[in-house]
């Protein structure tokens, strides 16, 4: 009977070794998507690295996003309120697009004057073996109620380092005008302690210019890095050379915000007699490019410029 027993004891130990090794191990870099009523939750390797918000704000917008240290990079406010964190600007909500001057209105601010970008539809929400993609359709509506574009953005995540976006402005009602005006475009708010001002953090241009000397300037990539959790960690927005004027003009704040806008030259140069204005023709269209690398240390340490080049390449 005992020898019985034994023989039931050993098979069952070797079915169970048979089902262990027969289930799918979970790939650290695989992207997939849980959509929610107002979110799309992306995550890589099983956890989550950040969130889509597609409904119930001014715009879309991305939050949280979790950087190398297993925190966020980018700040909680107005999403979540931290003790101890800064509480200006509540319209830069972590990662997001939008600009300040389409036709007169000003779709950066978030007030009762304010234009709103309205998710419609998703057009692709689809995991593949190399990357997670979104591609998304958004209504630009006055505070009339009255739309005034459409946008179609692309949002690829290779993994929680690597996010391209691409976003093409289509001028369906009309003649589309973006003023010039500093208030743009694609944009990231850091956390707190990676900024200038209020932690230990720096900002550096692909041309060399760094902290308060970045304002305005232009440059094919912009960095943001600081201290999380103890560690260096860094943002970087890289722009595409088919990207619209690129290279690209820089809103990047010391206290803490980063934007690529290729429209405010007047107001970046200091020259009155200059006018970045650009109007669409009805039916016409415009392109943005972005590449977003989350990396650990410093700008030189995540080889930036070399990130830069393969971005090209590719």
């Amino acid at each position: 009977m005992s020898g019985s027993r034994t023989w039931i004891s050993v098979f069952i130990l070797a079915l169970a070794v048979v089902a262990a090794g027969s289930a799918k191990p979970v790939n650290p870099r695989a992207v997939e998507f849980t959509k929610r009523k107002d979110a799309v939750d992306v995550l890589v390797g099983g956890k989550l690295f950040t969130r889509y918000v597609f409904s119930g704000a001014a715009k879309p917008y991305l939050y949280p996003i979790i950087g190398p240290t297993g925190q966020p990079v980018t700040r909680h406010y107005p999403m979540k309120q931290v003790p101890g964190e800064s509480g200006d600007h509540p319209h830069q909500k972590s990662l997001w697009y939008t600009f300040g001057s389409v036709n007169g209105i000003d779709f950066w601010a978030e007030t009762p004057k304010s234009g709103k970008i309205i998710h419609r539809k998703f057009d692709k929400l689809k995991s593949t073996p190399g990357y997670g993609w979104i591609r998304e359709t958004n209504d630009w509506v006055g505070p009339d109620g009255v739309k005034v574009c459409e946008d179609t953005r692309d949002l690829r995540i290779y993994s929680s380092e690597v996010m391209d976006f691409s976003i093409t402005v289509r001028a369906t009602e009309g003649p589309l005008t973006f003023g010039d005006t500093k208030e743009g475009m694609f944009a990231v708010r850091v956390a707190d302690s990676m900024t200038v001002d209020k932690g230990k953090g720096h900002i550096q241009l692909s041309g060399g210019e760094t902290d308060a000397k970045a304002w305005g300037k232009r440059a094919d990539w912009c960095d943001y890095y600081g201290p999380v959790d103890g560690q260096t960690v860094g943002i970087a927005i890289l722009e595409h050379p088919t990207s619209f004027r690129h290279p690209t003009y820089w809103h990047v704040r010391t206290y803490g915000l980063m934007g690529a806008n290729p429209f405010g030259i007047k107001e970046f140069s200091g020259d009155k007699t200059k006018d970045g204005a650009y109007t669409v023709p009805k039916g016409g269209s415009v392109t943005f490019k972005y590449r977003v690398i989350i990396h650990k240390g410093d700008t030189l340490q995540a080889d930036i410029a070399g990130k830069y080049a393969a971005y090209v390449k590719q």
